[in-house]
């Protein structure tokens, strides 16, 4: 039994093993959808495909999810948490099954658009899951433990998949995908329980539509939005930077880049868990929008320094520039409500989405024009413009209800403990 933050009454193991349970579906889905990029050197250097065609095929899944994220968070809103993850586990494991018997990379295509689209259900239902079983003195931990799922699903498809394509050709590959969702669908049926709601009768105007009421969530969608940029630049030129600019072998440069996703998952969960000693997710938002305009601006004038500088440097700048995702997904969440966190979560990882395609080719173009140094130092704009539309912490002090919940529809701390007993769980299932 762990001990909430605030004193008031144990949380219980429950939470916990959902939030587990939730954190492995998503990187389960992750793994489907880091696959095909790790089938490139199979399908390039081995049977002829050009890179072109090939980078098409690996942006199948994430088509997918983007096409189908509003539609799952409308679902997780309607139906709950728990039959969303585990049928779109169930979904993704079958497309994953059609993936390794397509004939032909046109079919091949089609299952991963959607096995994409079948993995963007644990998007916005896991992150319910967090918001609605932890007090909020618990979220930020919690929901930084969650946002670890992405990288933990990369590190997996990237050890795993090019070796069961080279032994065993894509369908071998596609297997790990399918045994890992359907375990999970299964689990998830077995483990989530959906979180307690008030009733929608009881629901004030902000919670039946807060994009109604108050702009706070489209300016947080619009500052994660400008946050993505120094985020993807990092991780999109990174390596190449460190290898074609500085000089790095690519062994090392790999490792360096390795090092970044593990720090920078735990930066993650660092920034959680500050957000849960000072009160606030929208406060330490600004801080990290400028920690990442100040990182961007030292990886530029790392050009100037050696080559192990510059590798700490990205690293650093790793780090800082995704600890913003939790803290934006936890207000967002925290904000919208019980009835609307589904859509108000996959509306927040849709417009990532839309802007990190966009800086592939638009940062891409920048440093052939300016060079490396110009185009980091130009991409720190991007955070210095979010700081201003970052709002004020209007989620985290709103009033709780009558019935004892906090604004986001989550019981507070010594309710949770009442309502996740075995009785309560029998009833709600």
């Amino acid at each position: 039994m762990s001990t909430s933050i605030d004193g008031t009454r144990p949380l219980g193991a429950r939470p916990w093993i959902m939030l587990v349970v939730a954190v492995l579906a998503q990187a389960a889905g992750t793994v489907l959808q880091s696959a095909p990029a790790f089938l490139i050197p199979l399908l390039h250097t081995e049977r002829g495909m050009s890179l072109a065609q090939a980078g098409l095929l690996a942006s199948a899944p994430t088509l997918g999810l983007v096409i189908t994220l509003v539609a799952w968070g409308a679902l997780t809103d309607r139906i709950g948490e728990r039959w969303v993850i585990a049928g779109g586990m169930a979904l993704t494991a079958l497309a994953a099954l059609g993936a390794i018997f397509a004939s032909g990379y046109l079919g091949l295509g089609a299952f991963l658009l959607l096995g994409g689209a079948a993995s963007g259900s644990t998007n916005a239902a896991s992150g319910r899951v967090v918001i609605g079983w932890f007090p909020k003195h618990w979220r930020g931990l919690a929901m930084g433990i969650r946002q670890m799922c992405q990288p933990l699903g990369v590190a997996v498809a990237a050890l795993a998949i090019p070796s069961l394509a080279s032994s065993g050709g894509v369908g071998a590959a596609m297997a790990l995908p399918l045994v890992l969702t359907a375990v999970l669908a299964v689990a998830s049926a077995a483990l989530i329980v959906d979180p307690p709601r008030p009733a929608r009768a009881a629901a004030s105007p902000h919670q039946s539509n807060p994009y109604r009421s108050r702009l706070g969530l489209v300016r947080i969608h619009t500052a994660s939005a400008l946050l993505v940029v120094p985020q993807f630049t990092v991780s999109i030129f990174g390596l190449v930077w460190l290898t074609v600019d500085r000089g790095m072998s690519a062994a090392a440069a790999g490792i360096v880049v390795g090092i970044s996703q593990f720090v920078g998952a735990l930066g993650r969960v660092a920034v959680g868990v500050l957000s849960d000693r000072v009160g606030s997710r929208l406060r330490p938002l600004r801080w990290v929008a400028w920690a990442a305009a100040a990182v961007m601006v030292v990886l530029a004038l790392s050009e100037l320094a050696p080559v192990w500088a510059g590798a700490a440097a990205l690293i650093v700048a790793a780090t800082a520039t995704v600890a913003d995702n939790g803290l934006a997904y936890t207000a967002v969440a925290e904000i919208a409500g019980p009835f609307w966190s589904g859509r108000a979560l996959a509306t927040q990882n849709t417009g990532q989405f839309l802007a990190a395609s966009i800086v592939g080719p638009a940062v891409g173009a920048l440093i052939t024009v300016a060079g490396y140094p110009l185009a980091f130092a130009a991409v720190a704009l991007a955070p210095v413009v979010a700081v201003p539309i970052i709002p004020r912490d209007a989620g985290w002090d709103a009033a709780g209800t009558a019935d004892g919940r906090d604004a986001a529809g989550a019981a507070s701390a010594p309710d949770a403990a009442a309502a996740s007993t075995p009785s309560a769980d029998a009833a709600r299932r």
